[in-house]
């Protein structure tokens, strides 16, 4: 007699087995056909798998997390007890799968159901790429001009590789690599580690299902691996390296031998499309257009790029290219062009294949944004803040849509660290708008290390004004010190100097300095004060009464304060707070330009960095040099005692401010009452000491009068200041 256990046995298995047996021979008892009692573990482990299922679903793919990570990790642990306690119920399904396995010698091949054939692609990059696919789609279905438009679904091109999932009874079996379209690599293990990517599907999922789409890294995640990467070089790890791009990041991680180390690269996953579905094609059951499969697949968990979308003809698929190419450089990710698809499935069905790629599909591509070149040069920039930048000179390149000639490598620390250097073949990255970089060098095995140019190294004077070009402790970028007098600085510096809160030129903005500097007609800040009606008049759109106000506005700027001349300066690291405190605990120029860092310290709100940044500006003997043309220019400001020397002459005391003072801007006058040891309000009440009015004073003058406030003018003031009352 033949028997099987009793909890294998339910009606179908015994009907099967009765059909093969003798009659004689088969045995039944009722509780064959008792449902088997589970245990109460089991069934916990799979609720657990459920909950895991579902919450990984809502942080990976909707970004819409329900739930803390910590009550995720905590059921994620008992899922993990409960399997090592029970390894017989663990399944191939389990969240906890996702990172294990052991290190693989090398990947096993696997043969495609259904090849994964590639996608031609149009290489005009121009709107008329999408026309010519769209004539050849109508050409081929036989369609005239009186016939309606073609329906497209339009998508993105994503720079990543290609894999396909394929799952049965609705579990993830096997994950491989295109290959060569027939045949490609079993990378399971790492592609279980991709929480994206469901490890189950619901139940009304086909029996079998091969899903195709692409594993790709996100630019931030790239990033912050490279900085991981960084840290474990300069910690002296030995095989570690940095990433050229995203799209190699990705492939090299999908083709890790250790599921462990893909594991801890950042991957993510965008469905596309399907390979074998039950036991046919994808036309043959479940959708009738292209756009419906993708639809269904995100229902079943799979992401989906949010930008897909259908398109009525050639004019939409324009559109579509251009929408997409606009919006390109604020992905989060990478793409190379676009793909259109004929959205119906049975017209996929009639244009059928060409070649091994299909006739209703093509891939619209973008300019490339990386190209291979040869570094002709390294020179060093300086920008408008003192920035020494080195950037390769390069044999021109097409990158990005324009002409490269030039790419940055931004300080000397990158160009090291990429070992950039005259001679060697570079990848060049231009992206939208953004400045060409050097991503990386292209090895060339043949040639010795001794034949290869020599190291890159920052200089230490500024390749403009000769000046000392200093790094902070801490910092990436060399810096010229020459601020006042760089010629690559000077019209930054002007318009840091003129700016409201600093010495205040009204009406010498950007464009204004960009012709006295261009003009070669302003060399230094004291050029500014030796402008007369006749070398402003003379400049483009600039008439005789504007020429008159600049000039009045800079005799108006020569009467200042302290803080503000010296935030004007536009020493590195000195803002508008150090600069009152500054002035304040010294109350003289000359104090703080000879002060030792030792005595700076002694400074509130000065640091060893702030410190070290005053001292290398004024041991420069050119920024001195300013400072005492712009004195004889006239520049002034009230000085006083230091802090030590006594109490100011306006401590204590309220002040509001009013109306158009003769000389004085607000600003400034707010800064000598502060300076003084007064306080300025926005309001006037009973606590107000002084109203300083000046010309078209409102309603805080009229106030005053009635609460019977002290009114006050500008040449009062600067007398109380200096002790005349």
């Amino acid at each position: 007699m033949t028997w099987l256990p009793a909890h294998r046995w339910h009606a179908g298995s015994f009907l099967e087995f009765a059909q093969v047996q003798p009659a004689s021979a088969v045995m039944v008892t009722l509780d064959m056909f008792a449902e088997p009692q589970e245990h109460p573990d089991q069934l916990r482990m799979q609720a657990l798998r459920a909950q895991l299922h579902q919450h990984a679903h809502q942080y990976y793919v909707l970004d819409t997390p329900l739930i803390p990570d910590a009550e995720y990790d905590r059921l994620f642990q008992e899922l993990q007890a409960l399997e090592a306690a029970h390894p017989e119920w663990a399944t191939p399904d389990s969240p906890t799968q996702r990172v294990g396995g052991k290190p693989l010698d090398q990947f096993a091949s696997v043969r495609h159901a259904v090849p994964m054939l590639s996608i031609r692609t149009e290489t005009d990059t121009e709107s008329s790429g999408a026309q010519a696919f769209d004539s050849r789609v109508r050409r081929e279905l036989e369609l005239t001009d009186t016939d309606p438009a073609v329906e497209y679904v339009a998508e993105l091109k994503f720079d990543g590789l290609a894999i396909n999932l394929r799952y049965v009874e609705g579990v993830l079996l096997q994950a491989a690599t295109r290959g060569d379209g027939e045949t490609g690599e079993d990378v399971t293990q790492n592609i279980r580690t991709i929480g994206q990517i469901p490890l189950r599907l619901p139940a009304d999922a086909p029996a079998v299902l091969e899903v195709r789409g692409e594993v790709y890294m996100r630019r931030d995640d790239f990033e912050t691996l490279n900085e991981r990467q960084r840290a474990r070089i300069a910690q002296g790890e030995k095989g570690e390296k940095t990433f050229v791009n995203p799209r190699n990041a990705a492939a090299g991680a999908v083709r890790q031998l250790d599921p462990a180390i893909a594991a801890q690269r950042p991957l993510s996953f965008f469905a596309y499309g399907v390979g074998e579905v039950a036991h046919g094609g994808p036309g043959n059951a479940r959708f009738t257009t292209h756009m419906e499969l993708l639809q269904t697949l995100k229902k079943w968990g799979f992401p989906v790029a949010e930008q897909v979308d259908t398109a009525q003809g050639a004019p939409e698929l324009i559109a579509y290219h251009q929408r997409i190419g606009a919006l390109r450089d604020q992905l989060p990710y990478d793409i190379d062009g676009v793909v259109y698809k004929v959205n119906s499935i049975a017209l996929q069905q009639r244009l059928g294949f060409v070649s091994r790629e299909p006739r209703w599909a093509v891939a619209h591509k973008y300019p490339a944004q990386e190209q291979l070149t040869t570094v002709l040069g390294i020179d060093v920039q300086v920008g408008r803040t003192g920035k020494l930048t080195p950037v390769a000179k390069l044999a021109p390149v097409f990158v990005g849509g324009v002409t490269v000639t030039n790419a940055t490598l931004h300080n000397e620390d990158e160009a090291r660290r990429k070992d950039v250097r005259v001679g060697d073949t570079v990848i060049v990255r231009r992206a939208g708008d953004v400045i060409p970089e050097v991503v990386g060098v292209v090895p060339k095995p043949e040639q010795p290390e001794s034949e290869r140019g020599p190291v890159f190294t920052m200089p230490r004077i500024c390749p403009v004004c000769g000046s000392a070009a200093v790094r902070e402790e801490g910092e990436a970028d060399y810096r010229c010190t020459g601020g006042l007098f760089c010629g690559a600085q000077r019209k930054q510096a002007i318009l840091h100097f003129a700016q409201r809160r600093a010495v205040e030129v009204e009406g010498l903005g950007d464009k204004l300095v960009e012709q006295l500097v261009d003009a070669g007609t302003i060399h230094t800040l004291p050029d500014l004060y030796r402008l007369g009606l006749t070398a402003l008049a003379s400049l483009d759109r600039m008439a005789d009464k504007s020429a008159q106000n600049i000039v009045t506005a800079l005799e108006k700027s020569k009467q200042t304060t302290l803080p503000r001349f010296l935030f004007g300066l536009g020493i590195r690291h000195v803002g508008e707070s150090t600069a009152k405190a500054l002035a304040k605990h010294f109350g003289q120029l000359d104090a703080i330009m000879d002060a030792s860092e030792e005595a700076l310290l002694e400074v509130n709100d000065v640091g060893p960095i702030v410190a070290k940044s005053l001292r290398t500006f004024f041991d420069q003997p050119h920024n001195r040099e300013v400072v005492e043309q712009l004195r004889a220019c006239g520049v002034h400001w009230p000085e006083n005692e230091p802090t030590s020397a006594g109490p100011k002459p306006l401590a204590g005391k309220i002040f509001v401010i009013t109306g158009t003072l003769p000389t004085l801007g607000r600003d400034a006058a707010k800064d000598l009452i502060e300076a003084a040891g007064g306080k300025v309000s926005g309001s006037v009440s009973k606590k107000t000491s002084y109203v300083l009015a000046g010309a078209e004073a409102g309603s805080k003058l009229d106030r005053a009068l009635e609460l019977g406030v002290a009114v006050i003018d500008e040449s009062t003031l600067m007398e109380m200041i200096h002790g005349s009352m």
